[in-house]
């Protein structure tokens, strides 16, 4: 009898969407791409500026600290 039950009870629970409780809306998602365009363009100033250039030594690493440090971790902490 515990047995059946158990396997009744499986049945039941594989047929639920794993993604049900999903808390991903679509700010998230805006905010994870946000962030991650930021650090993409951080990098491409980065390697495409003067080497002592505020573009270089100020804009991109200031574009990078934004991107990792506040946008992406903001898209995950973020829930409606």
């Amino acid at each position: 009898m515990y047995i059946t039950h158990l396997v009744e009870k499986n049945k039941k629970t594989s047929r639920e969407s794993p993604f049900v409780n999903w808390s991903f809306k679509k700010i998230n998602y805006i905010l994870f791409i946000t962030g991650l365009s930021l650090v993409i363009f951080g990098y491409i100033l980065m390697a495409t500026g003067e080497v002592n250039s505020f573009q270089s030594l100020t804009l991109a690493p200031m574009m990078l600290f934004i991107g990792y440090l506040v946008v992406i971790p903001l898209s995950i902490l973020i829930k409606k």
